[in-house]
């Protein structure tokens, strides 16, 4: 919201405050305020000069020489280049000596032999925002209106000594989208009294509206109010130069004074408005009511809108007219024919205009004070103001009455507040006839009964619904400097990271500590990327945006390996082939296809690796990675939380993985298994749709990681009794895991076997073809005593027999 400080002045009496002091008390009490603009960008010494006459330059086509009259006392020659200069006309004059905004110094030259005494100026030479104005005077000087005074400063005449607050609002404070709102807080802020604009219209008492025109609301929970009046006659015409500049100053461009004057009153009041050419209505019907399938609206900017259902209206019985609190159509524009003006003034809802505004992608100042719920009780108000001013500035006659229609009548809101509470919760010793002054200078009428203060709300701040609204507002006013420091009271604890914080940030430190890189990506992905690799859960269906930004962003993710792919694509298209990346993130998933419920998330670590193991150096050849790294790093990461080989892998085919080189993951832990995630090479077609190299993943699950694991390191003392290792080959069918022979082979040793190692596995000659030998090393030890010969030979024969008798081994000669 920009708010003009002259516009501002004539509500309240500003006098002895600068627009920086107020800027700092606004700021102070909440209102924060982004920037302080001086309109007048260095204009002094430009001054309203009338142009006598005008001749073609004798040298230069493109040049005239004027005879200008600028209050001096003589006639002043200026050559002016610009192509709408023309005599009779009324233009700013930069006399002999002035510094233009751009600091161009003014001095008297000759141009193409002709003298030249000032210089004619444009809008953008003034420093004035040209972009609001029409074409035609962003092209050439710009023309004043013939009753400007000849010689006053044109800084004076165009509003430009004036500065404009720039108000950054909080979505509560929506009164302060309207200059009257703004007033109201100013006066509270300085404890001066308002000066509010007349609402007296002046009516032709022998035609009344409602002869003209009918008003209905078809849709109670989208209008709760519809008020319209009648003007006829009108003269459209340019804004006088006052109102022009008014909105130039807000940022709003003037168009004609029938929009304009609607334009205005939106900023003052902040109640939007609209003006229909009323004999572009169907008998001067109005309907307020949603939209039919298949309705479209071209609305003022030219475009055609595809209509839904859940729009809300204007129409005219038979056909739209106007989005309702949005923007209108073109069928009802005012134009320079227009004669009948039919005015609305209404109160939509503001979540029913914010999903049209949201869906079409149009936004509009009226749009945005819908959106935020405009004041219901400036609707009358609001109509009549604007009402009046089209009767002075059009010439327009106003019909008697206003036809409206009403399907909820509004109410104000009383709260109670208390004195104890107030103190209470501000730590303040505040007095009763305190916070009822303050409550009187926001204009909150009060009844007060001892400590206690009932307090009706008006319409214009809805963001004042319970008590701690309004004690918020006796901080405010109070100043919150004048509140003292007390010291925090309660019972303290020290803050701490819970286990699977603690978890979650040992994962990240270890993996980045051994190469790897972290990934964030978005939790939105394409439907057809969801479904590559398998969900947590098989009934687990993708939660759909209501709204994505697009279709490749239309679903919550089910793994994290997609995104973490495009990563990888991303760099190996930059040339970086050799990846090692990791994620932490979050799954979402829902067994419902209509979701009814909040999505289940599910905290899941991703791992990818591809490329080189190491880079090549001139004594070390380049490796590739395979599945074993990845693998390494989760045996790694187990072994960190105390869940050293509680991880078992079950060779098979996880979706997307490649059918020979993939496992699915369980955790062995608290007595029993769960499924932990997949590990394993992409499958090739998904390797050549993404244009990768031979690329390993790995998904884990971390709820059952982090139940399991210990947060905290566990320190051992070092063995004080050595270790005996026993190797052993045994030769076993080709399709027997091996996996599973070394966990036969840890239950048949019992509490002292120390580690178990593969060390070598042999398919070839003299072993038969659907065979294969498994070479194991086998360590023991006792903590507190060594190992006898009998001892060790007596453990290691279970081993050996528990090898036999489950996998029909044969010790190999």
């Amino acid at each position: 919201m920009n708010v003009s400080y002259q516009w501002l002045s004539e509500y309240i009496d500003v006098t002895g405050v600068t627009a920086e002091e107020l800027a700092a008390r606004m700021t102070q009490a909440g209102i924060e305020i982004d920037v302080i603009e001086n309109r007048n960008k260095g204009v002094n010494g430009v001054v309203v000069g009338y142009v006598q006459s005008k001749e073609k330059h004798p040298d230069a086509d493109k040049l005239n020489v004027c005879q200008v009259d600028a209050g001096t006392g003589e006639v002043l020659q200026i050559v002016c280049g610009a192509k709408n200069v023309d005599a009779g006309q009324k233009v700013p004059v930069a006399l002999i000596g002035t510094v233009m905004p751009g600091g161009m110094k003014i001095k008297k030259a000759k141009l193409r032999g002709v003298e030249s005494q000032g210089m004619i100026c444009s809008a953008k030479e003034l420093g004035m925002n040209d972009k609001l104005l029409p074409k035609e005077m962003q092209e050439g000087i710009l023309v004043l209106p013939e009753s400007t005074e000849i010689g006053t400063p044109i800084a004076d005449v165009l509003g430009l000594n004036d500065h404009v607050l720039e108000l950054d609002l909080t979505p509560n404070r929506s009164d302060c989208l309207s200059m009257l709102g703004v007033a109201h807080e100013t006066s509270a802020l300085l404890e001066r009294p308002l000066r509010l604009p007349e609402t007296q219209v002046e009516e032709d008492a022998s035609a009344q509206a409602s002869d003209a025109i009918r008003v209905s609301i078809s849709a109670a929970d989208g209008c709760t109010h519809y008020a319209a009046r009648y003007i006829r006659n009108v003269t459209i015409q340019p804004s006088p130069l006052w109102l022009q500049n008014r909105l130039l100053a807000a940022g709003v461009r003037p168009i004609n004074n029938i929009v304009d004057v609607t334009n205005f009153v939106m900023l003052e009041y902040g109640q939007p408005l609209h003006a229909f050419d009323a004999d572009q209505l169907n008998e001067g019907t109005i309907e307020v009511r949603y939209a039919r399938e298949g309705e479209t609206l071209v609305t003022l900017d030219g475009q055609e809108r595809k209509l839904e259902p859940h729009m809300l209206l204007i129409t005219d019985g038979s056909k739209p007219i106007g989005l309702a609190g949005v923007m209108g159509g073109e069928n009802s524009e005012v134009t320079e024919r227009t004669v009948n003006i039919l005015l609305e003034s209404a109160h939509f809802a503001g979540s029913v205009v914010r999903r049209t505004s949201r869906q079409l992608g149009l936004r509009s100042e009226a749009s945005l004070r819908f959106e935020k719920e405009a004041n219901p009780e400036a609707v009358i108000p609001a109509l009549n103001r604007a009402a009046e001013l089209i009767r002075q500035l059009a010439n327009g006659t106003v019909s008697a009455g206003i036809v409206e229609a009403v399907t909820q009548q509004h109410e104000r809101l009383v709260v109670t507040l208390t004195l104890e509470r107030t103190n209470r919760l501000l730590g303040t010793a505040l007095q009763a006839h305190e916070v009822k002054t303050i409550l009187d200078r926001l204009g909150l009428e009060s009844e007060q009964s001892g400590d206690v203060f009932h307090v009706t709300v008006p319409g214009r701040r809805g963001d004042i619904t319970r008590d701690v609204d309004l004690i918020e507002e006796v901080a405010r006013i109070y100043g919150y400097n004048h509140i003292p420091t007390t010291a925090i009271e309660g019972v303290t604890t020290p803050g701490h990271l819970t286990k699977a914080q603690r978890i979650r940030r040992a994962i990240r430190h270890l993996l980045t500590d051994n190469g790897l890189h972290e990934t964030v990506t978005y939790s939105f992905t394409h439907p057809a990327e969801a479904k590559v690799f398998p969900a947590i859960a098989a009934d687990a269906v993708p939660v759909k945006l209501l709204m994505p930004m697009s279709e490749e962003r239309s679903v919550l993710r089910t793994s994290l390996l997609p995104s973490m792919l495009d990563v990888a694509a991303y760099n190996r298209n930059r040339k970086s082939d050799n990846i090692q990346i990791f994620e932490l993130g979050s799954l979402y998933m829902t067994p419902q296809e209509t979701l009814m419920e909040i999505p289940q998330e599910e905290p899941v670590l991703g791992l990818l690796l591809a490329g080189a193991r190491r880079t090549p150096q001139w004594n070390i050849a380049a490796e590739a990675v395979d599945f074993y790294d990845v693998k390494g790093i989760v045996d790694s990461l187990a072994a960190h939380f105390g869940l050293e080989g509680q991880i078992r892998y079950e060779a098979n085919r996880p979706q997307g993985l490649h059918p020979g080189r993939s496992a699915t993951m369980y955790l062995q832990a608290n007595g029993e298994e769960q499924r932990l995630g997949i590990i394993g090479q992409l499958h090739p077609e998904v390797q050549r749709a993404k244009d990768l190299g031979d690329t390993y993943v790995a998904e884990i699950h971390l709820k059952p990681l982090i139940e399991a694991a210990s947060a905290d390191i566990v320190y051992k003392t070092l063995p004080r009794f050595p270790a005996v290792e026993r190797d052993i080959a045994v030769v076993v069918d080709r399709g027997t895991a091996v996996g599973e022979l070394v966990q036969t082979a840890k239950d048949a040793a019992g509490e002292w076997l120390e580690s178990v190692r593969v060390f070598d596995v042999y398919t070839g000659d003299r072993i038969a073809a659907d065979k294969k030998s498994v070479a194991i090393s086998f360590t023991y030890r006792h903590p507190e005593r060594t190992f006898t010969d009998e001892e060790i030979t007596e453990i290691h024969g279970r081993v050996v027999s528990a090898l036999e008798a489950g996998f029909e081994a044969e010790l190999r000669k």
